[in-house]
Parts: C-alpha cells; structure tokens; sequence
C-alpha cells in the first residue's frame, strides 16, 4: 500500500488496555508451550496494530510539525505510550517468569528474554506521569528546533535549508551564514536549557524512583545494552581518545591545508575543498532514480528493496519549513513496509540518505516476513552497522550521483567517517557526565562541553565562536530525544569500516558476510553476531590501533 493511502486510525486507549489484559489472562491460564506461543501469535497481532498507528501519527507529525491534527495525535501518544508500554511489560514479564521458559526460549530467543530481565529494571507504572512528562519535553524540543527561522540573504531558512550556505566555498559566506545560525538558537537557547535541565531532573528521578542513584544505569537498560557495560563504552571512548583523536588531527591538519586558513573554526565543520564540498549533479527526484539504478546493479535483493520502496511511496525526503530536523527509518508492521524521512537541500546529505537510511530500510526489507518477530529486534549498536556499512558498499555508484567529483566525494565521504568518532564520543561522554552530576546548572554544562571539544576536537578554534563551543549540543536531537544513542553510531562506524578494508580486499565476500548480518537480525547478542559476520568487536584491546594502520596505513 502507498504510504498516502495508509489510513490512520488513532487505538483508542481503554480498548487496548483491555485488549491486553485479556492477552495477559489468556497466556497465564495456557497449559502448553504450544499454547502459549498461540497467544502469543495474537500479541504480535495487537502490537502491530498499536506500532503501525503510533509510528503513523510521528511520521505525519514530523512532516508537518504546524499540522494542528498530527499535533494532537502526537499529544495523545505522548500520553498513551507509556501506559501502553507498561501493560506490554505486564504481558511480556508473564513470559519470563512462565513455566514454558525453556521451550519458549528456543522458539523465541535468549535476546529477547535478556530484554525483558532489563526492562522490568527499567520500568515501573509508579514512573508513567514522568515518562508522559519526558515525551512532551522531547516533542517540545522538536517543534521548537523545527520552528527555527534563519534570515541570511534576504531568504528564510530552517536549520536543514541553511546547511548548502554553511559548507560554501567561500569563507565569508560561511561566516554569515554561520551568524545567522548562532543568532536564532541564541535566542532559543534559554527555551533549550530550560527543557533539557527539566528532562534531566525528569530522568534523574525516573532512576531514583526505581532503585539507582542516577539515570546511567538507567539509560544503558532503556537501550538495551544486553550483552556490554558502561566499563566496555569508557574503554572504547579510551582507545578513541589515545589513537583515534590524533589522527583525526593529523587529517584535520591537512584539511586547514587544503583551505588555506590558519585555524579551523566551526565555520569549516563539514568543509573539505576549498573550491567546494561535491554535491550531487540531479534533482531530488532524479537522486531517487539514480539510487534505484544503483541498487538495481547492487543485487537482486536490493533491487526488489528500493523498487517496493519507490513503487509504495516510502520516501518524504524534501525539505520543508515546518519539517522536523534529521533523517530516520521508521518501520510500519502492519504494512510491513520500512519509511524514510529526510531533509534535502542539496548538498551530498541527500546522497548519504539513499545510502544510510537505505542501509536501515533494506534491513528491515530482508526481515518482513521474518514469522518469530522477536528475531527482527536490534540493539542499535547492531541496526547502525546496517546503514554506515551500505554507504562504502555503494561506493562504486558515486559517479551516478557526483558524475566527475565522484572520487571526491568518496575521499570526502572516507575523512568525515574518520573524524566523526571523536565527535561522537564527545556526545556520548558528556551525557555519563551530565546524568551522573545532575545538579550542573545550564551554565556548567556548557562548560562540560568545551572541555571535551578540547579534548576530542583539539583542532578547533573554539574562541571564534564561544557560544558554539559551549552550546553546540544543543541542536543534536539525539541528547534529548534518546540518551545514550550516540554511542551506537561509533561502534557501528568501527563496524563499518571494517567491511570498508574488507571490501577493498574483496568485495563478493564482505557483501555476502554484510548480507549474513542483515539477515540474523536480532537472533543473537550483539558480542557475538559480530564474529559470525567477520568482524571485530570493538571493546577488544588495540582494536582501534589495528584498524587504523588498515584504513589509513
């Protein structure tokens, strides 16, 4: 079905408490584990009918942040969501502890049963009032960074127009149009600081409420971390700041080269040439096309992937002035259908859509008909190494979208790869601070901020622009829509850099290993899907150091 043809339906809440209940009975009162798993068939049932509706409404909202219905539907979900999520609990707790364990283990799977174990930690009814409260932060936050305006040139942006006049070849655009960026989330600044200090009481005492003395341990259960610790992220972040961060500045060092400036500010965020940064030659519509080729070529898997994709209306990538920021893959199970939403603005973002976002959706493409649906559930960690990795699998179709800079934009592509490990660990590094010192006020945070961008980011003029060296958080979502997220994106590009050696020693067989890992899905633990893929696993000693001789001997 086309996506625009998708009817919404909001789940009325009293019908799905029932509906739950009545699941819950039915599974305590089975006398098998045949009977059981036939319930259980039931809950995949009800569970997609309430995805498919919440995700329907996020999407519809996210198009359009002004539409005043998706609004209230956001609203309502806001509100629903957690009381939904603990009657889930309720039923899937009822599994954990039924006397059917073992044979509902082999059917279903020890990662999901791990699951559970973490959210009965993670969960509790007495905390649903502060859930709801964290969900309409979270939208309040995201109506306000979509609302943002930027004047600059007698035209107005958002955050997702602007970005072409921030990577301009020329410097004194760059500056202005970096100005014109700083002036607005300076004026929203205080509005930021006001949500996230009440998201961080909100969560710090979510975790009091159910046992911890911070929301650390917390946010690690809420992700899912079911096969590593904290004690695994802090050795990761150690090897990136001993062997990642000065290579990064070996590179950066030969970027401000390449520019021809005697510092990098945050004025060259994202700049790599100074005739220009390559940008994709087609309009959006012939982006898409050209993506199709390109899968067309890739295989046959991904053929059929890309052409259900278009053929369904599976795409809202333009950008829009009252779109919500940032790109994603959403998933709608009662369609079986993967989503993508983006931003265009024509720059090689665009690109890195059909290739990241695809990376997502294909995977999830190869799982739709997956019957054991707990198979198909991903640690993040995991889900990311399907989208990093497909943007070097797609490499040899560059020319496709940059025609002659295609060599370019792949060298471009390769050295921004690179040098978002560091940046990424500065994300992640600062949430374990803020969550574990949660009486900082606004003004210690940013300070938090600059000392790590001096430690992860030392090649960078932080006194050109003191508002963005304290405040640049602000405007990455994932800080306040999914603490402890980032992280995921750094595992996952160590990943995809792996396959990225691999591919350059022999295609065929990382694509069939790439494949191999797509297709296991969630059916083992993260620790150990990667070996049966060929890959490393990123906590292990002088891993980094290995692979950087690799990728940049």
């Amino acid at each position: 079905m086309k996506f625009s043809e998708m009817p919404y339906e909001r789940v009325d809440r009293a019908w799905a408490e029932d509906a739950y209940r009545d699941l819950i009975a039915r599974s305590a009162a089975a006398k098998s584990a045949a009977e059981q798993l036939a319930v259980h068939k039931d809950y995949y049932d009800l569970s997609a009918t309430i995805e498919t509706s919440l995700t329907l409404a996020t999407i519809r909202h996210d198009i359009d942040t002004a539409d005043p219905f998706y609004a209230a539907e956001q609203e309502y979900w806001d509100e629903t969501g957690p009381v939904l999520q603990n009657l889930d609990l309720a039923y899937t707790r009822g599994l954990y502890n039924s006397p059917f364990r073992a044979e509902l283990e082999a059917e279903l799977g020890a990662p999901f049963f791990k699951n559970i174990e973490l959210a009965m930690k993670a969960y509790d009814e007495k905390i649903i009032p502060l859930v709801q409260a964290e969900n309409a932060l979270a939208t309040r936050y995201n109506v306000l960074i979509a609302g943002l305006r930027i004047e600059f040139d007698g035209k107005v942006y958002n955050l997702s127009q602007i970005r072409p006049h921030l990577i301009d070849p020329d410097r004194s655009v760059r500056r202005r149009a970096l100005a014109a960026v700083v002036e607005q989330l300076q004026r929203a600044s205080a509005e930021i600081d006001d949500i996230y200090d009440q998201m961080v009481r909100n969560r710090t005492e979510q975790a009091r409420q159910l046992g911890f003395d911070n929301y650390v341990p917390l946010g690690y259960l809420r992700m899912q971390r079911n096969s590593y610790g904290q004690k695994e992220v802090e050795a990761f972040r150690k090897q990136v700041k001993e062997v990642w961060v000065p290579l990064t500045a070996r590179l950066n060092e030969e970027r401000r080269r390449r520019l021809g400036v005697d510092r990098l500010g945050y004025c060259d965020n994202g700049v790599y040439f100074a005739d220009g940064n390559p940008a994709p030659t087609g309009t959006p519509e012939q982006i898409l096309a050209a993506g199709q080729q390109m899968y067309s070529e890739l295989g046959p898997e991904t053929k059929e992937f890309f052409a259900f994709m278009r053929d369904n209306e599976l795409f809202d990538v333009l950008g829009r002035s009252s779109k919500a920021q940032g790109g994603y893959q959403a998933y709608l199970p009662k369609y079986r259908a993967p989503f993508i939403f983006a931003n265009f603005n024509g720059t090689d973002g665009d690109v890195n859509v059909i290739t990241h976002e695809c990376g997502h959706a294909f995977q999830c493409y190869l799982q739709r008909n997956e019957p054991v649906r707990e198979r198909t559930v991903l640690g993040m960690e995991t889900a990311e190494i399907h989208s990093m990795s497909m943007e070097y699998f797609t490499y040899r179709w560059m020319e496709l979208f940059f025609g002659d800079k295609a060599d370019k934009y792949r060298a471009m592509h390769s050295e921004d790869s690179i040098d978002f490990l560091p940046y990424g660990c500065m994300v992640d590094e600062f949430q374990h601070i803020v969550y574990s010192r949660p009486e900082l006020t606004p003004a210690e945070r940013r300070e938090v901020w600059r000392g790590l961008e001096k430690q992860y980011r030392p090649h960078l003029d932080l006194d050109a622009e003191p508002f963005l060296a304290g405040a640049f958080w602000q405007k990455q979502g994932h800080i306040f829509q999914m603490p402890f997220y980032y992280i995921d994106y750094c595992l996952a590009t160590a990943c995809a850099m792996q396959f990225k050696v691999r591919m350059d020693a022999d295609y065929p067989a990382a694509w069939a290993d790439y494949l191999k890992l797509c297709k296991l899905g969630g059916r083992d633990f993260y620790t150990d899907l990667l070996p049966q893929a060929g890959l490393r696993v990123p906590f292990e000693d002088g891993f980094l150091a290995d692979l950087a001789k690799k990728l940049c001997p």
